[in-house]
């Protein structure tokens, strides 16, 4: 049974979702940031304000980006391939790096969901990895009907 689109369909949908929640999250830290009008460290609060929401903003679209490379491997049932594959390879890497950052800060169930979504993104690479290549026939005498890749041995000479 091939789990290839169902893994890259879960994927994409994760990937949107969780896009929308960091978007979301950063945002509503930016609201916090400036209706307190504190300063953290003498920085100004407007600049950590708008800096928190252009995080957010870029985050999101960068795991909405990624989403978007999983939903078309998973219509074209296509492994990706150049800066899509990128894209979910690092994204991988986002998430392996954010697992280990939220463990102590967030708690346990942060760092597994971080993990469980860097466990999709590799299993949607690894499924599309298999190289389908065609089955070799039965092995011949080697004159050229498909039996073996590797030529014949050149026939002895007589001294």
């Amino acid at each position: 049974m091939r789990v290839r689109r169902p893994v890259a369909w879960t994927v994409a949908v994760v990937l949107f979702a969780e896009a929308l929640g960091v978007a979301a999250l950063n945002w509503f830290l930016g609201i916090v940031v400036d209706r307190q009008d504190m300063s953290l460290a003498g920085l100004d609060p407007d600049t950590m304000s708008v800096s928190s929401k252009i995080g957010g903003v870029v985050f999101g679209l960068y795991f909405a980006l990624c989403g978007l490379v999983a939903l078309l491997v998973a219509l074209r049932d296509r492994p990706p391939a150049g800066l899509g594959r990128i894209l979910l390879i690092s994204a991988a890497v986002v998430h392996g790096l954010l697992g280990a950052f939220t463990w102590g800060p967030v708690g346990w169930s942060a760092f597994l969901f971080m993990l469980l979504v860097l466990g999709l993104v590799v299993l949607l690479l690894m499924t599309y990895d298999d190289r389908e290549e065609p089955v070799a026939g039965p092995a011949g005498d080697g004159k050229g009907d498909g039996g073996s890749p590797v030529s014949p041995p050149p026939a002895p000479t007589a001294p």
